[in-house]
């Protein structure tokens, strides 16, 4: 009797696009160097029309874009052809009156074979007080979602605009495997910051992404921040 193939491990990568206003074709050679499954995405343009610029932008990368994620906030997903997904969601987090929306992005996705994994992407505030209420509120939507299994695989990533030691990204540390490296992602001219980061629980294995995918690359011109990524097998 021949056994099932193992599931080919699922890559998430993390993005801040910083609106699109760098190269944006730099931009997609980044993430067609780095190939992700699903990239999560932050700083996603809002201006009219810039629909037209984020689609393109996707077909640069070969990935998949709904184009129903943008009006809430800047945080959005693509998916690559090789996973199934279900359609994206942009849930608002509470700010105050004038401040920039914010919002994070959640959808699940699975490689042939391998289980659903739930993903969520998100772009703290600048404010310490309020990084801390929307990582509480993103997790405690998360969990009481029905349609999140309770302890399915989760991955959580994006900007956090702090760093490992700030109290927002303790808080999700706290709930999660932080499995992305330990090296600086802002500002992409000179990195020396480490505020973009991937959280998981549900794994059974993770590699972290090889920074000699970007070799040659000229990353500042495409944004200033450095993507994140793993490899995660379930």
């Amino acid at each position: 009797m021949s056994s099932s193939p193992t599931p080919s491990p699922l890559r998430v990568a993390s993005y801040n696009l910083r609106g699109l206003k760098d190269d944006p074709g730099r931009a997609a050679a980044v993430v067609r160097a780095v190939d992700p499954d699903v990239l999560l995405l932050q700083e996603v343009p809002r201006y009219p029309g810039s629909s037209y610029a984020i689609a393109a932008l996707a077909r640069d990368c070969g990935l998949l874009w709904s184009g129903r994620t943008r009006l809430v906030s800047g945080t959005s997903l693509m998916t690559n052809l090789r996973v199934e997904s279900s359609d994206s969601q942009d849930r608002r987090l509470r700010v105050g009156l004038r401040e920039n929306p914010r919002s994070y992005t959640l959808a699940s996705v699975r490689r042939t074979g391998g289980p659903w994994v739930t993903v969520v992407s998100v772009h703290l505030s600048l404010d310490g007080d309020q990084r801390v209420e929307h990582v509480r509120t993103v997790l405690d939507e998360v969990q009481d979602d029905p349609r999140v299994p309770g302890t399915g695989p989760l991955v959580v990533g994006g900007d956090l605009n702090e760093s490992a030691d700030g109290p927002a990204w303790r808080l999700v540390a706290d709930q999660l495997v932080e499995v992305s490296d330990d090296r600086p992602t802002f500002p992409a001219a000179r990195p020396h910051r480490r505020i973009d980061a991937l959280f998981s629980r549900g794994h059974a294995g993770v590699v972290p992404g090889d920074p000699a995918l970007l070799e040659g690359l000229d990353l500042a011109a495409a944004s200033d921040h450095v993507p994140v990524w793993v490899d995660l097998s379930y």
